[in-house]
């Protein structure tokens, strides 16, 4: 019974349980939903802001889109306008253009009618013209008594005397304006150069003294029944000298290049004491071999210092540059002259345009014939052509080894200012020492070319032979056949010859009336 009562009791309170539980799941469930609908609610409104706010950006992005549209639009019809304008306003511009082709072809074709018209009138006066003169030839034939080619003659040759006098002062006329207008650039680009560059002078002898200690070494110099001087003058190919002078030789010799071989192994036996036939010869050929890569580096450092170190020179040149050295001109050292001509060359094609480098190129090169001139015949500028034209050089330094002393004229601005840098180098005082027995003979060629003409009285060649004055006959020459005789025997000098520089022709001419007043 009471079992019964406990599962009865127990039951019930399950149940109870089970209600209590489901009223109270009811109430969170109400309470949830409620939650809920809150969340729904306010989710909804602020989807209902978000959508009117972005109603509100889609209407300001229309409005801006509208705005956009309207302000291009505008844009364009604005430009659609401006180019219709521009159009119609070429239009205009070619009917006009057109137009006026028209006016002035309609204007040609009336002046081709009315020069067709001119031609067939002056035509027929021509026609009317030439039997005229015909007619007058005849009666000139018949009444002087000379044919037509006779009376030609006569004509012109009296024409001719009447024009001389006018060709002569033309000819000075222009002469002169010319010489004012080329003498001040001349002298400004010579001035410009001759200031810019300073260059070195080094005169050259024909003989070199060696010092060789005490007189003994003379005796060993000479060797035994003189075998040891004779292989040394064999060798070297220059003279030595042995006199009375204490402790020294002389060695004497043209070429500067072979004497300066010679003087380098007389110092080197002097030194090392053997001196004998096998021995000279063995140190002559170790200083021969020296002296050919100096030469080689002595050509590419002046290269290299001239900045044409990119000029791709090729090496057999560039050796006979060194060698320029060891051999002079005048008593002028070829290798000084020779870089003078490029330094000045450089800088007056500089100052007129021209290349500087190639100039350069061309100045240094333009004696390069004289380092072959000991070895080979000829004259040093066909000698120095024929080099550069086979080891292919421009040809603004074949033109300018030519021109330099007259083959040919200079063709370019860098060959003249090659030209012009030659004559300044030459002809400066101090840079050249000539013999007297040739500076003598020249002056007098000179002044022979000068008295050769009938109407000069006397000349004198002055100023060391770069200047001869020519005395005329007043009577015979005029002030203006004097111009044209100074050219004449300018151009005769030029032809006959051969100076280094230029030489200066005045003319005098002077009439002199003497009275005598007796008391």
């Amino acid at each position: 019974m009471n079992v019964l009562i406990i599962l009865a009791v127990s039951i019930l309170s399950a149940l109870a349980g089970y209600f209590i539980a489901k009223k109270m799941d009811e109430a969170k469930y109400e309470i949830f939903v409620e939650q809920a609908k809150a969340k729904a609610k306010a989710i909804e409104h602020e989807a209902e802001i978000l959508l009117e706010n972005t109603k509100t950006k889609v209407k300001e992005m229309e409005l801006q889109a509208q705005n956009e549209f309207e302000k291009q639009k505008l844009d364009l019809e604005k430009e659609y306008e401006n180019k219709l304008n521009e159009i119609l306003k070429k239009e205009e511009e070619i009917e006009k253009l057109v137009e006026k082709q028209l006016e002035e072809s309609q204007k040609l074709e009336n002046e081709r009618k009315d020069f067709e018209k001119e031609k067939t009138v002056i035509q027929k006066l021509k026609d009317t013209y030439n039997q005229k003169i015909k007619i007058l030839q005849e009666k000139l034939e018949n009444v002087a008594g000379l044919t037509k080619n006779e009376a030609k003659e006569i004509l012109l040759n009296s024409v001719k005397e009447d024009l001389k006098e006018d060709v002569a002062h033309l000819t000075r006329k222009i002469i002169k304006e010319a010489e004012n207008d080329a003498k001040k650039k001349a002298n400004f680009i010579i001035a410009q150069a001759t200031t810019r560059y300073a260059g070195d002078f080094a005169g050259e002898r024909l003989i070199n003294v060696v010092a060789i200690g005490d007189d003994e070494m003379k005796g060993r110099i000479i060797g035994k029944e003189g075998k040891n001087i004779k292989t040394l003058e064999m060798v070297t190919g220059c003279d030595i000298i042995i006199d009375d002078t204490p402790g020294a030789i002389t060695v004497s010799s043209f070429n500067i290049y072979r004497r300066q071989i010679a003087v380098e192994t007389i110092k080197r036996l002097v030194e090392d004491g053997r001196i004998q036939p096998a021995r000279i010869e063995e140190v002559y050929q170790k200083v021969t071999e020296e002296f050919e890569e100096k030469v080689l580096r002595e050509g590419e450092d002046i290269i290299v210092d001239l900045g044409l170190a990119g000029a791709k020179i090729h090496p057999e040149i560039v050796k006979l540059i060194g060698r320029l050295k060891y051999r002079a001109s005048y008593g002028q050292n070829a290798l000084a002259h020779s870089l003078e001509v490029a330094h000045l060359a450089g800088i007056m094609a500089a100052e007129m345009g021209g290349d500087e480098l190639l100039a350069k190129r061309a100045g240094l090169l333009h004696d390069i014939g004289k380092a072959l001139t000991h070895d080979f015949g000829g004259d040093h500028v066909t000698l120095g052509y024929d080099l550069c034209k086979r080891y292919k050089e421009p040809e603004v330094v074949l033109n300018a080894i030519k021109a330099h002393h007259g083959h040919e004229e200079a063709k370019s601005v860098e060959a003249a200012a090659v030209c012009a840098a030659d004559a300044l180098s030459a002809a400066r005082p101090g840079a050249r020492r000539e013999v007297l027995e040739a500076f003598l003979k020249r002056v007098e060629s000179i002044e022979n070319i000068a008295t050769s003409y009938p109407e000069v009285i006397n000349a004198y060649a002055l100023n060391a032979g770069r200047e001869v004055r020519v005395i005329v006959e007043a009577d015979l020459v005029n002030d203006d056949e004097a111009v044209l005789l100074s050219r004449e025997i300018a151009k005769r000098i030029e032809q006959e010859v051969s100076f280094p520089g230029e030489i200066k022709v005045t003319v005098i001419r002077e009439k002199r009336a003497v009275s005598i007043a007796a008391a």
